[in-house]
């Protein structure tokens, strides 16, 4: 059984940041990508962001470009979200996401943890 569980998660102004954190637990496994989406009131899950342990590619939905970054270790099955300049419009339910391969698709998923923006 793998685990993932978010952190970081909370209130600030918009125009505040916050640092998400995800860890990975359970049985020995090595991930092939990591990634966060978030679920808005009212609205689907989308894609913020993933990394991609081999090369370390990263990807980004456009409504976070040059305000998200997103970094971790794949040894360590850890994978952060860096979100700046944050915006009203970013208030969600931020999920991490683990994939055990590349056809396998994000397949481990976190509870998710809560980002509200304030205006």
């Amino acid at each position: 059984q793998v685990q993932l569980v978010e952190s970081g998660g909370g209130l600030v102004q918009a125009g505040g940041s916050l640092r998400l954190s995800c860890v990975a637990s359970g049985r020995t496994f090595s991930n092939y990508a990591m990634g966060w989406f978030r679920r808005a009131p009212g609205k689907e899950r989308e894609f913020v962001a993933q990394i991609t342990w081999s090369g370390g590619t990263t990807y980004y939905a456009d409504s976070v470009k040059g305000r998200f970054t997103i970094s971790g270790d794949g040894a360590k099955n850890t994978v952060y979200l860096q979100m700046l300049s944050l915006k009203p419009t970013d208030t969600a339910v931020y999920y991490c996401a683990a994939a055990a391969s590349s056809s396998t698709g994000f397949n481990y998923w976190g509870q998710g943890t809560q980002v509200t923006v304030s205006s």
